[in-house]
């Protein structure tokens, strides 16, 4: 059994290990974008396929689908408090609130042609989605913008901060939006590989570095998980040690409290290809969402045939075993 991490945070592959879920007979995830769990640890899959929502249980179980034929480009997932999900979708230009069995209820953004190209409007391929403690709706915009937006709980536009560039509350792809209870805004700044941390109003606080390409953001039990992209560059420094791809764990003021299964060379393989999301559930499980088909640069295909990862859950191995 492979064993990540250190004292105090080791974990293992759960069973399925490199594709977690059961789906049904002949389907495939291809690329999943994003996960998330509700409060009664049903997992919400957002993948690049035919059956873009798929749900399972704890264990893995297949429990339904939805959303065939609604999306273009799955890319982000955020979990309400009134047992609602945020599904944002970069391909469709638009950030849509749904109940958790595929009920829409509330749409942001226009849909195509997007906003135009770092115009600041929304949206130009945003990805994800954040709530504040008030109900506020915070987007991250993303791809083709290098913005923050606040949005009222009803959806009324509120304000928007960022622009492009490597200063202070400057992007280089804005990829994924964290808030806290206390209202803080907590963004991935994927390209400048750090995280910012803002006020509920935009205003810049400070910046957590150690990090590299940051893709998927999680606060769960007063820690931030991370899911790292590896280097990009094929022909260069993609074979590096130390540079992902893996899962960091941050304590809240940012300092590393830990790293999983990060490349250290042909000698120290990692277990993952292309993490991009995150998710932890009511026990301390981790949910990490691959890109591994994208990354790779491969079609998707059955798994078996490929051995890329999709969706991996590690689980916490408790002290002394």
């Amino acid at each position: 059994m492979t064993i990540l991490g250190e004292a105090g945070f080791r974990y293992r592959l759960a069973a399925g290990g490199r594709n977690w879920g059961e789906l049904p007979d002949g389907w495939q995830f291809g690329d999943v974008a994003a996960v998330g769990v509700d409060r009664r640890d049903q997992v919400y899959v957002f993948s690049r396929s035919a059956h873009p929502v798929t749900v399972f249980d704890r264990e893995g179980k297949f429990l339904r689908s939805w959303g065939e034929g609604e999306f273009v480009r799955p890319h982000g997932v955020h979990m309400g408090p009134d047992d609602s999900i945020y599904l944002t979708d970069d391909g469709n230009h638009t950030v849509r609130k749904y109940t958790l069995d595929g009920k829409l209820l509330l749409k942001l953004g226009t849909s195509r042609p997007p906003a135009p190209f770092m115009s600041g409007l929304p949206f130009h391929r945003c990805t994800h989605t954040a709530l504040a403690p008030n109900g506020d709706i915070y987007v991250s915009d993303g791809y083709g913008n290098a913005r923050v937006h606040r949005y009222s709980p009803d959806g009324k536009l509120l304000s928007s901060w960022g622009r492009p560039g490597t200063g202070p509350g400057e992007f280089n792809i804005v990829h994924n939006i964290v808030c806290d209870g206390d209202g803080w805004i907590y963004v991935a700044d994927r390209e400048n590989h750090r995280i910012q941390v803002f006020d509920g109003n935009g205003k810049y606080e400070t910046e957590w570095h150690n990090l590299y390409r940051p893709c998927g953001l999680c606060l769960c039990c007063g820690r931030f998980f991370v899911a790292e992209l590896a280097p990009g560059q094929e022909f260069s420094n993609r074979n590096w040690p130390h540079l992902g791809p893996r899962v960091s764990i941050l304590e809240k003021d940012g300092r590393l409290a830990a790293r999983l299964g990060d490349f250290g060379g042909e000698s120290e393989p990692s277990p993952f290809i292309a993490p991009h999301g995150i998710a932890v559930d009511s026990t301390g499980a981790i949910y990490v969402a691959e890109l591994s088909y994208a990354v790779s640069g491969k079609k998707t295909k059955g798994q078996s045939e490929t051995g890329l990862t999709t969706l991996q859950k590690l689980v916490p191995v408790p002290e002394g075993s």
